[in-house]
């Protein structure tokens, strides 16, 4: 009996906290609790620290030339961690710079390409019929096309730069973040508050702007992550068939080509580092694209 009685008082120890936490705290009580999201987020944290705060500790010429002394230089040579390579680069500060190549793009893209996903989504599952099977139609005709191609076409007519590689990235990943807020979209605009709006004469464009939109931010941070991570992997491709940035500036997928040539003669250093960074990268981005997933998840919320 007296093991029976010790329960109630638990409980009503524990429910005064649980019941006082805010929801931004239980949010982020779920997120820690993803053990891969944490790891995901201190590996971001790090990783834009080496690549932004990193150059201007590891101070190296990135833009001119040195052929005639340090060429090809292995690992530890002195000031030279990570050696040199064919023209004459500290490989360290030259992954410094193309990470902030890599990640500048796929920031702004994986961004870029949510915004525009969003808003046609919320659109298309909002106003519905006739629109939203000539505007998910043509989501589907663009999915159907391989975006690599389309970035290699691009490539080859004009020449890469950094602003249009992001509008360009942008463009041609914003088809699947527009299936899932359109999915969302359906669900929301069926919700009471949004239906007094209609009732009472509220514009559409009202009711997606402050309904539909903010009550798919859940989905669009979460997509917004794993766009991220996409647009990382989409400027390692297109630069490894070498239509990326053009030199002196360069990214980690430039690197990676680079360093295959060079493997006749065992320069693995000019591969390894940034083929390595591009998989912890990209992971990172996807561990935390899932804890924010179930930060999200309504399902999983605790009462």
């Amino acid at each position: 009996m007296s093991e029976l009685r010790l329960v109630p008082k638990r409980v009503d120890e524990i429910a005064p906290r649980l019941s006082s936490a805010s929801p931004a705290a239980r949010a982020w009580r779920r997120f820690r609790a993803n053990k891969l999201a944490m790891v995901g987020l201190c590996l971001v944290v790090l990783l834009v620290l080496f690549c932004l705060v990193g150059p201007l500790v590891w101070r190296t010429d990135q833009i001119h030339t040195n052929i005639y002394s340090d060429l090809m230089a292995p690992p530890g040579t002195p000031g030279h961690p990570l050696g040199t390579d064919d023209l004459g680069y500290d490989v360290l500060g030259r992954l410094m710079k193309g990470g902030q190549t890599s990640l500048i793009v796929g920031l702004l893209a994986g961004l870029l390409a949510t915004l525009i996903g969003t808003i046609w989504g919320s659109v298309a599952g909002y106003v519905g019929g006739v629109v939203d099977t000539i505007m998910m139609r043509i989501v589907d005709a663009g999915i159907a096309l391989p975006a690599t191609f389309l970035l290699l076409i691009l490539s080859a007519i004009t020449r890469p730069s950094l602003p249009l590689m992001i509008v360009v990235i942008g463009l041609v990943s914003w088809l699947v973040p527009a299936r899932l807020i359109r999915a969302e979209s359906i669900s929301v605009k069926q919700r009471d508050y949004v239906q007094a709006l209609r009732a009472v004469g509220g514009s559409h464009t009202r009711a997606v702007a402050r309904h539909i939109i903010p009550n798919t931010v859940g989905t669009m941070i979460v997509n917004a992550t794993f766009q991220v991570a996409d647009a990382i992997l989409l400027v390692a491709y297109i630069s490894y068939l070498g239509m990326g940035i053009q030199a002196p500036a360069t990214d980690w997928g430039a690197m990676l080509t680079k360093g295959i040539t060079y493997t006749y003669q065992g320069a693995w250093w000019l591969i390894f580092p940034a083929g390595l960074l591009i998989v912890i990268t990209v992971c990172a981005f996807n561990f935390v694209g899932d804890g924010l997933r179930d930060m999200f998840d309504v399902k999983g919320r605790e009462a």
